[in-house]
Order: structure tokens, then sequence, then C-alpha cells
């Protein structure tokens, strides 16, 4: 997992999720050539032992190749790095600027940020459920 700012992930994985622009994409071994753009949302990595790490990216593309996988985000966070009170108080100015009914630039960047906002707080929501297990 590579973000434009630096490389956030590389290990051996047993499971790749992610959300594509045409649904939700499970990639396991063997799986076949794929190429496509990633929504803004989680993507969850599970290792040979089972153990589960998140990640928030804010778009971009998933490639998977015989023995790779590559996802190449603009932005990409891991999920222990994010913030409930920030991703919150982003989701709130975003709301607020869509509200505002500015120009088609500005809509755009606000529906960009609160999708993030809302990618991070559903992260986070998993990442609660999982440290109860």
């Amino acid at each position: 997992i590579v973000s434009a700012h630096q490389e956030i992930f590389s290990g051996r994985v047993a499971m790749v999720f992610a959300t594509g622009v045409s649904g939700e994409l499970g990639i396991y071994p063997r799986h076949a050539p794929l190429f496509t753009k990633l929504k803004p949302g989680t993507v969850k990595v599970t290792d040979d032992a089972g153990e589960e790490q998140f990640f928030v990216v804010s778009g971009g593309f998933l490639e998977v190749q015989p023995h790779i996988v590559t996802i190449l985000a603009d932005t990409a966070t891991r999920g222990e790095d994010l913030d409930w009170a920030a991703a919150e108080a982003a989701k709130a100015e975003a709301e607020r600027a869509l509200a505002s009914r500015t120009g088609q630039i500005e809509m755009a960047e606000a529906e960009a940020k609160l999708l993030k906002a809302l990618a991070e707080l559903r992260t986070l929501d998993r990442l609660r459920k999982t440290a109860r297990r």
C-alpha cells in the first residue's frame, strides 16, 4: 500500500479486502490479474496468522498480479493512526461546506473530504469491534 508520500504497508498476506468502483473486492491467493479504481474507504489486510490490519485510502488504484497486490492511493493512513475526534470534525466541516452550496469545485472538494471522513469513521468503528473480540 503506497500513498503519494510514502509506503504504508508491505508484507506477505493471506487476503486483501477493498472497495472498488464496482463494489467490494476480496483478493485471495491465485486471484486473476486485475486493475481497478478504488473508492475512498477501508482496506483490510489479513496475514497468514489471521491478524487483521486496517487502512483508509482516499481512493486510488488496485492492481493484482500473480504474486503481488499493489494499492496506489493519493492518501493512505494506518487504522491505528486515525483519530475519532479529528474524523468527526472533518465530517462536520465537509457537511457545512456542502450545505453552503458553493461552486462546483468547492462542492467536489467537500464531497471528497466527507467521503474520506466517513471512511475513517467506518474504519475506526471496525477497529473498535475487532478489539472487543
